[in-house]
């Protein structure tokens, strides 16, 4: 029989000075089979019946964790009243929940961000704030940097000993990237929520198989197996400067492109397959991006293209055709006789058709409907002027917003701003959204000044380092997601689809289509189309603007009449 644990003395939560009894502490760990329960703490609780851990001594018996009474106490520094959760700061001695322990502030003296030693919500104070007495206070043992309340090893310490331990590779010292990786970790804003992350169970082994692989390249990252821990670390490498930067939505599509080639079974289709969706679609969208990350939806439409144009190729084999044997009866079948995703084969029947790779054949030009359900004038200026004076509305949320609002920006060009696209000269604010940029009128450019100058990722990131994204993401060094952009826009009342239209509507029945087109960085054929549909009529603008009376020369002062 394993050995009973020692008892200690009992912190009896039901008397009102928060003092130790003379009970013993039975909280010893759950009794192996056979062993006596009573010896190793665990009796059945006098309140509920089950067999638990004795947490406390009462008139009534003893009573588990759940059961056990406490004091009537409120937290001094948020309020929260609670049985289990409060405890006794040994900095204030006043009561603190574990909410508020362990709660990472910025000091309303100093300004440091460090965790909550004192003060309120709304004035919190750090330790050396709290009290400023060095005697009250001890530095860390290890760093001798960390104020704290014993000379034990800080949070940031015991980090850096527990990254070292996992960078380095077996029977070796640690690589200089991989050491570069573990100081931009230590350096983290919040050592415990790094801490936190080690503990979940998928991240050493991942950082164990970098250091032992070496995996200091993106291809040696990719030979690990997928997940999301692998391209969390990932991202902190290109934070930390490890590895450079890389889209990766553009590599997946890569990869899934040789994929889905390789299906085929026609070496001639699969060439043909691989080369209109390598020459076609990814060299039309790396040329839209210029140099910016693919969103989500932009490689998921080259996806439905590749996969409608593979669906087409694997029905005529089917049949005993291909490309170049294939006929309109047979392409108009393939379109009548399945689902509407069969319309997206168009493209691909075209480009192979100029390309030589199929002949006789056309296919329908899909025809744009048009805006889907624009809203109403009034709601729109109803919603700009909510979000302009709102302060209780997250500032980045009502920034993008008025975007969508006044200037019919899609999610994708809000999330891929930056502080580039802001000039500054004295009162005046523009925003490059085209190749023209726009000067903003009050109180907007003080909304955008106030985002670029105070930007912070939405929750809570690991690697909070500087950031020129305007509405930056989760991860280190990525921006925020177009989908996430456009829940939290629902979130507080916008609709970014029917409010970008209504704004479109707008502006191309008051605005010519080249002016538009620079202003707001869309291609002039939409802008031309929208104007179409919006009834504006600009294409006698030029003749009408020649017609216009000249104006006359504003005499001088030595010109003026009566003056000799």
């Amino acid at each position: 029989m394993a050995p009973a644990p020692t008892p200690a003395l009992c912190r009896a939560h039901g008397a009102p000075n928060w003092e130790i009894c003379a009970q013993p502490a039975m909280t010893g760990p759950r009794p192996p089979n056979g062993a006596d329960s009573a010896v190793w703490g665990w009796k059945p609780c006098a309140k509920c019946g089950s067999e638990r851990r004795v947490a406390a001594i009462t008139e009534a018996g003893p009573v588990c964790q759940s059961c056990r009474p406490g004091p009537d106490l409120a937290c001094s520094v948020c309020g929260t009243f609670g049985l289990s959760r409060i405890g006794i700061s040994r900095a204030t001695g006043a009561p603190v929940c574990n909410r508020c322990r362990k709660r990472w502030i910025n000091c309303s003296r100093c300004g440091a961000g460090a965790l909550l030693k004192g003060g309120t919500l709304d004035e919190p104070l750090c330790a050396p704030c709290l009290n400023p007495d060095p005697a009250f206070w001890k530095r860390c043992g290890t760093c001798g940097e960390t104020w704290q309340m014993s000379t034990a090893e800080c949070t940031r310490c015991r980090l850096d000993r527990r990254l070292l331990k996992l960078l380095t590779p077996p029977h070796r010292t640690i690589p200089p990237e991989l050491d570069k990786l573990r100081e931009g970790l230590v350096r983290a804003g919040r050592p415990d929520h790094m801490m936190d992350w080690l503990n979940n169970p998928g991240v050493c082994p991942v950082l164990q198989a970098v250091a032992a692989r070496g995996a200091t390249t993106h291809e040696s990252l990719d030979a690990l197996p997928p997940g999301g821990t692998r391209d969390h670390v990932r991202t902190m490498m290109v934070a930390t400067g490890v590895l450079p930067a890389r889209d990766e939505r553009i590599t997946a599509l890569e990869h899934w492109i040789s994929q889905a080639a390789g299906e085929l079974a026609d070496p001639a289709h699969r060439q043909v397959l691989h080369g209109y969706a390598v020459w076609h679609h990814l060299r039309r969208l790396r040329g839209r991006l210029d140099g910016r990350a693919a969103s989500k939806g932009q490689a998921k439409s080259v996806q439905d293209n590749v996969t409608a144009a593979a669906a087409l190729i694997r029905w005529l084999e089917a049949r005993g055709l291909t490309l170049a044997t294939g006929t309109q009866a047979d392409y108009d079948q393939w379109l009548a006789g399945g689902p509407g995703y069969r319309a997206r084969s168009a493209g691909f029947v075209r480009w192979a058709v100029r390309h030589r790779h199929a002949s006789g054949l056309s296919a329908p030009a899909a025809r744009w409907p048009g805006p889907a359900g624009p809203l109403d004038q009034d709601r729109r200026w109803a919603d700009a002027r909510r979000l302009l004076h709102d302060e209780g509305t997250g500032l980045a949320d009502r920034v993008a917003g008025l975007l969508v609002l006044l200037y019919a920006q899609r999610l994708s060009d809000i999330t891929a701003l930056s502080t580039r696209h802001i000039e500054r000269e004295g009162s005046r604010t523009t925003l490059l959204l085209g190749s023209r940029p726009v000067t903003l009128p009050a109180p907007l450019n003080s909304l955008i000044t106030r985002l670029a100058d105070d930007r912070s990722a939405p929750g809570r990131g690991l690697l909070t380092g500087p950031t020129d994204w305007m509405f930056p993401g989760r991860w280190p060094g990525t921006a925020l997601a177009r989908d996430s952009l456009g829940k939290r826009l629902h979130a507080i009342g916008v609709s970014p689809r029917q409010a970008r239209s209504t704004t479109l509507l707008t502006l191309a029945a008051e605005v010519p289509a080249s002016i538009l087109a620079k202003m707001l960085g869309i291609h002039i054929q939409a802008a031309v189309q929208w104007q179409k549909i919006s009834s504006g009529d600009w294409a006698a603008y030029a003749a009408d603007v020649s017609r216009r009376a000249t104006p006359q020369p504003v005499p001088s002062r030595h010109e003026t009449p009566g003056r000799e």
